[in-house]
Parts: structure tokens; sequence; C-alpha cells
């Protein structure tokens, strides 16, 4: 068996990984971004037989449009993602469980956290490959478990050896929001609603735009997704949240996509508020090269307080002690990180492919 990092190592990259096993080529999540337009080269891949979606965030997703390059091949992905797709491959794609036996091999899932339907997959069996895609272990919205043992692993590495744990991360929200009017810019599909029941259930006014109103209904209707009594939360919130336009009052929690003030009410809300004054911007992720963000952040107008939907290291030694492979490969993350975390983990690689 051999993993090939065609993109997502040695950097915040899309992710795109080539696994040959079994007599079978496939792509693990095909992205773009999430800084500018990057995108995997596919130059010299050759012909693959599938496309594996972990989740369905642009950064595992918005490379489609590149697979008639490697033959066209048929694209699966969770069924929350094609469900909430507003991409045309994947909201063509197949459902992720029916993979394996379209494909001949077996494929084991399990749900990752941090996005609606995001799942690990076990490709292979115990000799083969396990690819987290992205997981968090800390979400108390989305449902998530600690992938099988495998010979080989690919790890979501987004955060290098950092270990804030996602309470001390909340209280420091919570006390932002005790001294005014909060705008959270969030992935509708992401932490978003996670971030809307904290607060809410801190006693806070919450408001959310229409695409985070739009996802709750969503995932409401597929509540084995999500952890217990998520679907029931959401519900209320539905209820409960405040509608949130971007000429509306400015008070309370405001949660708006997307993430970085590039779009949506979030783009239209975060200038509004840098100009008047009215209330405070803070970002949670990752702060993306070519939109608003960093430069707000660096020129101190806007705040940046992580928010976890990646393992810390905490959460990475549970996921190599679970899976306790041979080798494996830490992904989304510089060179920097990568010699911090393999001074810290052993059997790390550093090198793109790894064969077993």
């Amino acid at each position: 068996m051999r993993l090939t990092a065609l993109s997502g190592f040695g950097s915040k990259g899309p992710a795109c990984f080539l696994l040959d096993t079994g007599g079978r080529r496939l792509l693990l999540d095909l992205g773009r971004g999430p800084d500018g337009d990057a995108l995997p080269d596919l130059a010299g891949v050759g012909r693959v037989d599938g496309i594996l979606i972990s989740h369905g965030h642009v950064d595992h997703t918005g490379g489609l449009h590149l697979a008639g390059g490697p033959g066209d091949p048929p694209v699966f992905a969770p069924e929350p993602a094609i469900a909430l797709a507003r991409d045309g491959g994947l909201a063509a794609a197949h459902p992720l469980d029916r993979a394996g036996a379209a494909l001949g091999l077996r494929i084991d899932l399990g749900p990752a956290g941090h996005a609606p339907g995001a799942c690990w997959m076990r490709i292979g069996g115990p000799e083969g490959l396990v690819y987290t895609g992205d997981l968090s272990q800390e979400s108390s919205l989305y449902r998530a478990t600690l992938p099988p043992p495998a010979r080989a692993l690919v790890f979501d590495a987004s955060y290098g050896d950092a270990d804030e744990p996602l309470p001390a991360q909340v209280a420091g929200l919570l006390a932002l929001a005790a001294a005014g009017p909060l705008l959270l810019p969030a992935p509708a599909g992401g932490r978003g609603l996670e971030m809307a029941l904290t607060f809410r259930a801190a006693g806070h006014e919450v408001a959310i735009c229409p695409a985070h109103r739009m996802v709750a209904e969503a995932m409401v209707a597929r509540p084995g997704w999500l952890a217990p009594g998520g679907a029931a939360a959401l519900a209320d919130l539905l209820s409960g949240a405040r509608p949130l336009a971007p000429d509306g009052p400015v008070r309370g929690v405001m949660i708006a996509a997307g993430p970085n003030a590039e779009r949506g009410v979030a783009g239209a809300l975060a200038p509004r508020l840098l100009a008047e004054g009215t209330g405070r911007v803070v970002f949670t992720g990752h702060l993306a090269e070519g939109t608003p963000a960093p430069g707000w952040v660096a020129g101190g107008g806007a705040l940046f307080r992580r928010w976890n939907v990646h393992p810390t290291l905490t959460g990475m030694r549970a996921i190599l002690d679970a899976v306790s492979p041979d080798t494996a490969m830490p992904a989304f993350c510089a060179p920097a990180a990568q010699r911090a975390l393999a001074a810290l983990i052993p059997n790390l690689t550093a090198a793109r492919e790894m064969t077993w």
C-alpha cells in the first residue's frame, strides 16, 4: 500500500491524498484553499477509481471540478455534506457508506465531529490506512468517535502542538460577550451552530444568519449525526434565536457566515461594526489569506480567539493511541509545526509518501 500527499502536507493547504491499495487508486478529498484559490496539482496522477470526501468544507471539496483529469471517477461523500452542498460536483456525489461495495474494498467509517457528516475512514482494514480528514473530539454538537487500529495514519494536525482545551477558550469568549455585543463570523456548516448553542445556554441573546438556520434545520432531520440531545438543542435554537440580517440591530451574540467576513451576512456586518464601533468582531478559526480577517486582526480592529475544531496535542495523542500505526503523517500544518510534533510524537514521517 502507498499513500502520497498531493496537497495538505507541509502547509494549511487543500486536502488531497492519493492512496494505492488493493489494486485500486483513490483520492482522499479534493479541496481548494483555504488561502486564496490554491488547488492540488493532479498532473501525472493518472487514472483513479474513486474520490472519497471526508466532509463538505471547501478546502476538502473545492477542487472537484478537476476530477475529469484523473478519469472523472465516482465521488463519494457523507450524506449530510451532499444534502447541504452548493457545489454541483458534491451535490451529485454518492453516499460515502456505499463506497466500499462500489469499489470492492473494505472501508470502515466513523463520525469525526468538526462539521455536519464529517467522517474518518479506515481503508483496507487493520492492515490499511486511517484518514481522519478534519477531526474534533471536543464538539458538543457533532458526534465523534476515535478511529480503529491500522498500519498507517494520516491525521489532522492543523493546530500543531497547541494544547489549550475548548472549555478554556469558551470561558474567554463568554467574558468578551459579557462586555458588549459580539459578531462571530463562522462557517454555517461547522462551529457556528455549536457556538450559538453555547452562548444561548450561558444566557446570552443569540442571533443567527439564514445560512446557519438552514444548516440547523437540515441537521435536526439527521439526529444520528449529532451528539445526544443535539437535535433537540438545535430545534430550541431555531425557535429562540433572533434572525440576523446585515441591517438589523447590533446586540447580543451574532453568529454569521462566512468565517473570514469575506462573504454573506458576516461580510456585510463586520465592516459596519468596525465603522460604527458598536460591537466587537471576533474570528475563531483560520485567518485565510486574501480575506479581510488577517488585516483587521493585525490592525487591532478585530480579535482572534480560537474555538477548537481540530485536535489539540492531547487529542492527537488519543488518535495515535487508538490507531497505533507503524507510520503516521501529520496533515494540514506547516513544517515548523511538523518538526515540533516530531519531537513529541514517535513514528511521524517527514516525507510526502508512506509505504507499508
